[in-house]
């Protein structure tokens, strides 16, 4: 567990610029809202397929390989979308496709090393930790990133080209995704057995999480690309885009690291609420004022929101698995590769809404209203979340029934 956190706070100094200014740089080439989304689309489109692929091969390779291989292929794919002249739809989707494989590759096997890696009493600390860090690297790495592109035109750095800028980023993520794949190497880690992962008949329990995953899907697009968007259109460049990240990232940390060191199983319906709600606040803040105070108010919201969304669902989702799996006998792979089609439904329903009004209107009017119907349909989860915990309270009680009967019978 020590060595897959080590590797996975390494690689968050990446995380914040393939989700932050990959956007950024896409938006500055194109300068169209709708080719973000594309290129995003086409990264979600990817990752099932990635997890699919990983599912077939994880029992000969092992996790911590593949792994290892989606950090690699995630700089490698940056370096490719910084290659291209003109960001053209098929060069987007092209770039995205490869980012989606990388991706999936890199949260399949995240997802199933810290499923075994951890167990439900100690995974609120474990998110908490990993949490906090990746929350102070989307502190630093923003801002210098930010500085470091808008010095070249504010300075006249390297040639007082923007993309150069970019050129020398996507380098350095290379050779941190080299870093944190030697880090994971020296881990030991559990190998599933080569069993089918491919299932369509689940346990109750296991649907509603598949409604959760539809529901957090739906807005996955747009944590990803909408600060970046509303920034470049309405606020400044990304000097600004970095300092916002940096000033809203350190009350989130500290938020976070308290969340994470006070909260119990038991507080993970509240704390996912509280997220749900910051989310839904700020998109509402956002589409209401439409400028820049109200894209600053809507990005401090989504830097609170998302960690502590983060934080609750991932354990909540571990329980589900733990549980479901010795339900019905299956490796608990198959359930991690289920969810991501969960994820993938809701992303394209999320992603299709805000083409959908950018083509058929405007890629303003989509970043406008889009953002408070994802937020209000969110609000759903909080109801889907409580009805997991008492299938989770029912199933615990079920299971301590059996062993004490079994225990009554050889007494």
């Amino acid at each position: 567990m020590q060595i897959l956190m080590v590797a996975n706070m390494m690689y968050a100094l990446v995380l914040p610029v393939i989700e932050i200014f990959v956007a950024a740089y896409v938006m500055r080439n194109s300068h169209a809202v709708a080719r973000v989304v594309t290129y995003q689309l086409s990264i979600y489109a990817a990752t099932p397929l990635a997890f699919y692929l990983n599912g077939k091969v994880l029992a000969r390779v092992g996790a911590r390989h593949l792994y290892a291989a989606g950090m690699l292929l995630s700089g490698v794919a940056m370096i490719l979308m910084m290659q291209l002249s003109i960001l053209s739809p098929i060069g987007v989707a092209t770039s995205g496709f490869t980012m989606g494989l990388a991706t999936g590759l890199f949260w399949a096997n995240r997802g199933f090393l810290a499923l075994t890696a951890t167990n439900n009493a100690n995974r609120n600390y474990y998110y908490g930790v990993e949490m906090f860090v990746a929350t102070l690297a989307s502190v630093i790495v923003p801002a210098l990133i930010g500085w470091f592109i808008s010095g070249t035109t504010l300075y006249g750095w390297l040639g007082g080209i923007p993309n150069r800028a970019y050129h020398i980023v996507a380098l350095v993520v290379f050779g941190l995704t080299v870093l944190a794949s030697g880090i994971l190497e020296r881990g030991v880690f559990r190998t599933p057995k080569d069993e089918r992962f491919v299932y369509f008949n689940f346990h109750p329990l296991w649907w509603k999480m598949l409604t959760l995953a539809l529901l957090k899907g739906l807005a996955q697009g747009y944590i990803v690309t909408a600060p970046a968007m509303l920034i470049m259109l309405l606020v400044g460049q990304e000097g600004t885009l970095g300092a916002t990240q940096a000033i809203g990232g350190i009350v989130s940390a500290a938020v976070l690291y308290l969340a994470g060191r006070t909260a119990a199983p038991r507080h993970r319906i509240l704390v996912f609420s509280v997220g749900l709600l910051l989310f839904f606040v700020g998109a509402v803040v956002n589409t209401l004022l439409f400028n820049a105070i109200g894209v600053l108010v809507f990005i401090a919201c989504l830097l609170l929101a998302k960690p502590l969304l983060d934080l609750a669902y991932y354990p909540i989702q571990f329980q589900v698995i733990d549980v479901v799996s010795r339900l019905e006998s299956r490796n608990e792979y198959a359930y991690i590769f289920n969810h991501e089609l969960g994820l993938f439904t809701g992303r394209c329903l999320g992603c299709g809404l805000f083409l959908a009004i950018a083509y058929g209107w405007s890629g303003t009017a989509a970043l406008k209203y889009a953002l408070p119907v994802i937020a209000l349909l969110q609000l759903l989860s909080i109801r889907v979340a409580g009805q997991i915990s008492q299938g989770l309270e029912a199933a615990s009680n079920t299971s301590s029934a059996a062993s004490f009967a079994g225990q009554t019978m050889e007494a």
